[in-house]
């Protein structure tokens, strides 16, 4: 444990805007949010409060309209599309609402297609795939393809792809939406474990039981942020893993 986890994401008066004058529409508004190394926030809110677009914009998915954002203390609108692309592939782990399947892929070419991305070769694209598709339990249905699939299987696969590069950062969007309450539990547990290993995670969900696993709560109504607990003080967070948009930092 750590007494001082430093701050990883800092966003400051983020504005997501839609249109113009009288006519535009504020998915955030003076979005004010602090996150640090080791934190697993859970956000909540009604539907169309902003709570995917402040993940897309987290994710380097989108771009704000005004305000700033520093990522691991590098100012985002400084850093290239390129370096944006390349520290996201190895980084930042996403989990989306819906599957995003390939459909013409198998399921292990498809969890390993981030690594593509990231360079790694095809026999290590493969081996590290294969492990994290054991951890789900996901290793018969390797060499299925997504429609051999069911709705559940293809949401546990989707997020064993947003694990397989062993990013720092887990973005999850509705993780467990489409699951049974067995295969939800694996996934939160994983979750967890990945947590307790140092990871950031920021995820989304409507299911209240979930935020037992949450260091802190936030509840966002209208695009801002309407309640902010934390559940565990800093001093007691996981030690952090190092983050850096060059190579990975060995623990001592």
């Amino acid at each position: 444990m750590v007494a001082n986890n430093s701050v990883i994401i800092d966003l400051k008066k983020i504005c997501k805007r839609y249109g113009y004058g009288d006519a535009a529409i504020f998915a955030l508004r003076d979005f004010d949010l602090q996150v640090k190394q080791g934190e697993f926030i859970m956000i909540m809110g009604p539907s169309g409060c902003g709570k995917t677009t402040l993940l897309n914009v987290i994710g380097l998915l989108d771009k704000s309209s005004d305000g700033t954002y520093t990522l691991a203390g590098h100012p985002v609108e400084r850093i290239s599309a390129r370096k944006k692309a390349k520290f996201r592939s190895k980084k930042i782990g996403i989990i989306f609402q819906d599957f995003n399947l390939i459909p013409t892929m198998n399921i292990l070419d498809n969890v390993a297609l981030p690594l593509v991305y990231a360079g790694f070769t095809k026999v290590r694209r493969e081996k590290q795939a294969d492990e994290v598709l054991s951890r789900f339990h996901l290793q018969p249905k390797e060499y299925y393809m997504p429609a051999q699939l069911s709705g559940g299987q293809k949401q546990r696969v989707a997020i064993a792809r947003s694990l397989v590069s062993d990013p720092e950062i887990i973005l999850a969007d509705e993780p467990t939406g489409n699951l049974d309450s067995r295969s939800a539990h694996i996934v939160m547990e994983e979750l967890k474990a990945i947590h307790e290993e140092g990871n950031t995670i920021i995820m989304v969900t409507h299911n209240p039981s979930l935020t037992t696993y949450a260091t802190r709560v936030i509840n966002m109504l209208d695009g801002q942020i309407d309640t902010d607990i934390k559940t565990v003080a800093d001093k007691d967070l996981p030690e952090p893993v190092s983050i850096h948009f060059g190579k990975k930092k060995e623990k001592e």
